[in-house]
């Protein structure tokens, strides 16, 4: 199969040594997340182990469609291992970063990284095609930089002083020539220094968030990932690949004659324009837009004064209260150069000001807070505020108890204090499952709450939310959105293959969201999301491609444009069902790993606060409006507002389990599920562990 470098990186820190896997082992998983699932659950043999466990495997993936030019798949790459931030476990889990560094990898003739043990010493890892190096930190002075002089000082290192446009030979004689600087990954301060929201930052503003993968890394003293690559991707049928570009592009994207504009208009339908969400205005200066290797969409913006250059999203919306612009775009650039979660940080910032502004954060058991909050918007506040998380101190290299906690995690933080019950019941501490922060809201958006409880972290899978801001978007302007919930509903459920069809599924009436056809929505999402976005590698911003604001009959690109960049890359003749399936299987791969873990049924829950008050935090809009079917009429409601039943929701785990195939008293997957899937050995160690689900 095309589209393969065939060898997977092995690197053992413990006793310094480099070898190879055969991506043909793993290759029937495709790539990306089910391979990454598939060799930890090889390689770690007690999965009951904590995230800073030396015997702790972290897995960087590529997919075949990594380094090609299929759009919004060609530069993204998979992170997998036991984590450190969720509570009260560290679940087996994922993260995700874009950029050059999948791409890069496969230039030099890797499929992916698989990463074990822990070093003596610090070390970084240098990579020049097939020439591997484990190097100490020590002769660079790597250890206590921040990601963006680390990575700077790599780049020096590598090409020997010489610049990135220049041709250069990198790995010797024996190897090719490219004008690329290395792709780097890296730690910062707060990875050394093991703060569990600690991120891997690649370039500026690249960062695999979720997980404290930073923290993990920082645990096996390991600081930094370097990849050039002079190879190239093998492609089955280069012509039908770039005719498959040019025939979205003519059939999907967005016309500047004629260009409807609309919130949510991802993939082809809009042109480049940065995500960003700066709250004082957009930067006055000359700026461009900036892409990971082979997007069409420049999602990112680069900048000519270089401050926020590659911030999105949540990077951009930390600091909300900053003086001014500049000192926001300075507060995104900081959690970038000392490796922190974006999410993390805004929502442990708000609580820490809600407890001072509530008279609360004196009380016994919380120790002395070092920030002086009449200075709360300026410079030097969030510069303090983010080195006490970084390094665990007070912000200026004294002791302090207080940045030792907050280093930990917030919620973390709220249990040393005797507070985290009551502060995630008020809704103050806006972390209503896993320890993880809030998103998207779970009352009106339930699929989002569902699979985030379901899984291991904040899923962060946008599939549905074209749905709800174009219609809050027109609800709120006073105009009628581009098409009716119904409408809506059809095109996008007629998609979503095994369930196609049942129009229920996007029915978020109270009478409806804890029923087997949010069941099967949820089911759905799950599976695409594991193969196509997860393992398959398509961007979540601008994958899949449902609802075409462009198209005059509105239907998308998804379930056709997919098989056809596979088939071109590959050669294979892959269905979107295959592709269901794969993700079914992979789903349930993961699932056994958290039932290992010590996952139950008994576990899967929102705090209390999701149950019984109104949200005090919005993470969207006041009133997201969804479609529903109320007194048998479609229409798109607003549903923020309301409450979740907890019967209810437990009655929903049972429809959900029983879909699954699992033990709906427990949650266990069974024998019968998981051979039916060819999972046989991961039912024979489920079994030994006295795990293993009733049929």
């Amino acid at each position: 199969m095309k589209g393969y470098a065939g060898k997977i990186l092995r690197l053992n820190l413990t006793e310094h040594k480099v070898g190879t896997i055969p991506t043909s082992k793993y290759q029937h998983w495709m790539g990306g997340h089910g391979m990454g699932s598939a060799i930890f659950f090889d390689l770690v043999k007690d999965k009951t182990i904590d995230g800073f466990h030396p015997a702790n495997v972290v897995t960087m993936m590529t997919s075949p469609l990594s380094a090609t030019l299929v759009p919004a798949a060609s530069g993204r790459t998979e992170v997998q291992g036991i984590g450190v931030q969720s509570y009260p476990i560290g679940w087996f889990t994922r993260s995700n970063l874009g950029g050059r560094f999948s791409g890069m990898l496969k230039f030099a003739g890797w499929d992916g990284i698989v990463i074990q043990g822990k070093a003596d010493k610090p070390v970084w890892i240098d990579i020049r095609d097939g020439d591997v190096r484990i190097r100490d930190c020590a002769p660079l002075s790597l250890w206590g930089k921040e990601t963006w002089d680390c990575q700077e000082t790599i780049w020096d290192y590598v090409l020997s002083g010489g610049k990135s446009d220049d041709w250069s030979s990198p790995a010797g004689k024996e190897s090719g020539m490219t004008t690329q600087r290395p792709a780097v990954v890296a730690i910062g301060p707060a990875g050394e220094n093991r703060s569990r929201i600690a991120c891997l930052i690649h370039d500026a503003s690249n960062a695999a968030g979720q997980g404290g993968f930073g923290a993990v890394f920082g645990s096996k003293n390991l600081k930094a990932i370097s990849v050039i690559g002079t190879g190239q991707v093998e492609i089955h049928d280069p012509k039908m690949l770039m005719a498959t570009r040019l025939w979205q592009k003519e059939n999907y994207a967005f016309d500047l004659n004629h260009l409807k504009e609309t919130w949510g208009s991802f993939q082809f339908k809009s042109p480049p324009v940065p995500i960003l969400f700066w709250a004082k205005g957009r930067p006055r200066i000359d700026q461009r837009p900036q892409a990971c290797m082979g997007c069409h969409s420049g999602c990112r913006a680069r900048y000519k004064d270089a401050a926020g250059n590659e911030a999105s999203c949540f990077a951009s919306v930390f600091y909300w209260d900053a003086r001014n612009l500049d000192i926001q775009r300075l507060a995104s650039d900081l959690i970038n150069r000392y490796g922190l979660n974006a999410v993390e940080m805004i929502y442990g910032l708000l609580y820490i000001h809600t407890l001072r502004q509530s008279g609360q954060l004196k009380t016994a058991k919380i120790p002395d807070c070092p920030l002086d909050f009449s200075r709360y918007g300026s410079k030097e506040f969030i510069e303090q505020f983010v080195k006490m998380v970084a390094y665990g101190n007070d912000g200026k290299g004294n002791e302090s108890q207080f940045g030792r906690d907050i280093s930990d995690g917030f919620v973390r933080a709220a249990e040393k204090w005797g507070r985290r019950k009551q502060d995630l019941d008020s809704g103050i501490l806006a972390f209503p499952y896993w320890g993880i922060p809030i998103h998207k809201e779970p009352r009106a958006q339930v699929y989002w709450g569902y699979g985030t409880l379901l899984g291991d972290r904040d899923i962060n899978e946008h599939e549905f939310d074209w749905i709800k801001w174009e219609a809050t978007s027109a609800k709120s302007s006073g105009r009628e959105p581009s098409l009716t919930a119904k409408e809506v509903v059809r095109i996008v459920t007629d998609k979503m293959i095994p369930f196609q069809g049942d129009l229920d599924m996007l029915d978020f009436s109270e009478s409806n969201i804890y029923s087997e056809h949010m069941a099967k929505m949820v089911s759905w999402q799950r599976y695409y999301t594991r193969f196509w976005k997860q393992s398959m590698l398509f961007c979540d911003a601008r994958w899949p491609d449902f609802v075409n604001i462009q198209r005059p009959d509105y239907v998308g690109a998804t379930g056709i444009a997919e098989l056809r960049y596979v088939k071109a890359v590959t050669g294979e003749i892959f269905s979107f069902e295959d592709g269901m399936n794969l993700g079914r299987k992979i789903w349930n791969l993961d699932h056994a790993i958290w039932t290992l873990q010590g996952r139950h049924r008994d576990m899967v829950h929102f705090v209390d606060n999701v149950y019984e008050k109104r949200p005090l935090f919005q993470a969207d809009v006041p009133n997201a409006y969804m479609p529903g079917k109320e007194n048998g009429k479609w229409d798109y409601y607003a549903y923020s507002q309301r409450t979740l039943d907890r019967d209810k929701f437990d009655e929903f785990k049972t429809r959900f389990y029983r879909l699954q195939g699992w033990d709906t008293a427990t949650g266990y997957p069974t024998r019968e599920t998981l051979e039916a899937l060819g999972l046989e050995y991961v039912a024979d160690e489920l079994e030994k562990a006295g795990k293993l689900g009733k049929g």
